[in-house]
């Protein structure tokens, strides 16, 4: 990817992260964000990135979403980390600078990849699977739990026929922010991913604990295994297959009837304490999550086939009501989630 340009669309905890390993091993970089204070932060002092007691200092390029239609270049390369929600908005504001053989990359939760390809046309998209763990609550400073030679994972994958084979050009450049394997069932791939968030991302936020200690909420891996059976019976009715994600074998998850436990105990081992989801931080923030994408996802798949997603959709009401503020995280919100799944 020599002389190629690299463009962050998104650049908040994760994607500022991936920015700045991509800025140190010198390629042709620009981060792009919606927080007007991040990136002044970032403009006056470089991005700080705090990883296991270390602090590292990168002088990044940034820019305003304001500052995309002065932009007179195009993008080779576009990796998007704005929310699922995002996903149609941002990637119509960067289709116009998106090279006519470049790629843009949903590196997010949720089913995005398909969202993407009815903007920009699917020989442009890549789909993509992220795990990296990151929080930014200070502009311009990003804590990363999740370091690029532990613990930070991708999958890229064609949803098209026109750019198999061409999943390496992305790849080489992930590769300096994490391990990068290439999907031949991208869509199986990130649905995969969305039963493991289904199970951990919005349950285990309405404790208010950090990831390694919501085991010692009663009950509660029971609830994530439900959601997560509901959300493998969606993709089931979709026609995805069991991918191995997050650096699993496939003979880890393949006939296996402890397929939820396996990916449970496997994000166990590459989580770091003190490591909050991703929906927490956004309760905290009085942000809007993804929820809706992801438990949503799965209660909308199984309803529109004559199903039901019980678990999911009170995952989805208790998210509902702690971001409206009529709960707060913890005990109060678990008891509500356990409430709403009793009555079904």
């Amino acid at each position: 990817m020599s002389g190629k340009k690299i463009a962050i669309l998104g650049s908040g905890a994760n994607g500022s992260a991936i920015g700045a390993d991509l800025t140190r091993a010198g390629l042709d970089v620009v981060l792009i964000d919606q927080w007007p204070a991040h990136v002044e932060a970032m403009r006056a002092n470089g991005l700080r990135v705090r990883t296991e007691g270390k602090e590292t200092v990168t002088r990044v390029r940034t820019h305003h979403l304001c500052d995309v239609a002065t932009f007179t270049h195009k993008f080779d390369v576009v990796l998007m980390l704005f929310k699922a929600y995002d996903t149609r908005w941002a990637a119509r504001l960067i289709e116009p600078y998106l090279a006519p053989d470049g790629f843009l990359v949903g590196v997010q939760n949720g089913m995005s990849a398909d969202d993407i390809a009815e903007i920009v046309g699917p020989s442009r998209t890549l789909g993509c699977v992220i795990e990296v763990a990151s929080e930014l609550w200070e502009p311009g400073i990003v804590i990363r739990h999740s370091p690029p030679d532990s613990g930070s994972w991708f999958a890229l994958g064609s949803i098209d026929a026109s750019t198999k084979g061409r999943e390496e050009e992305v790849a080489a450049v992930m590769r300096h922010a994490g391990v990068v394997e290439i999907s031949q069932n991208i869509r199986s791939s990130k649905w995969m991913k969305l039963t493991m968030n289904a199970m951990t991302l919005a349950p285990w936020s309405l404790t208010g604990l950090s990831l390694d200690l919501v085991d010692t909420i009663p009950g509660l891996r029971e609830i994530s295994l439900a959601a997560g059976t509901e959300a493998l019976a969606a993709g089931q009715a979709q026609g995805f297959k069991v991918e191995p994600i997050i650096g699993l074998r496939p003979d880890e998850v393949e006939n296996t009837n402890r397929l939820l436990e396996t990916l449970l105990d496997k994000l166990a081992t590459i989580t770091r304490p003190g490591t909050f989801t991703t929906v927490h931080c956004d309760h905290v923030k009085g942000r809007l999550s993804e929820t809706d994408n992801i438990n949503g996802a799965v209660v909308d798949v199984l309803e529109r086939r004559g199903g039901r997603a019980p678990v999911n959709a009170a995952i989805v009401e208790a998210t509902r009501r702690l971001h409206v503020g009529e709960v707060r995280a913890g005990p109060e919100a678990v008891a509500l989630l356990r409430d709403l799944i009793a009555r079904g």
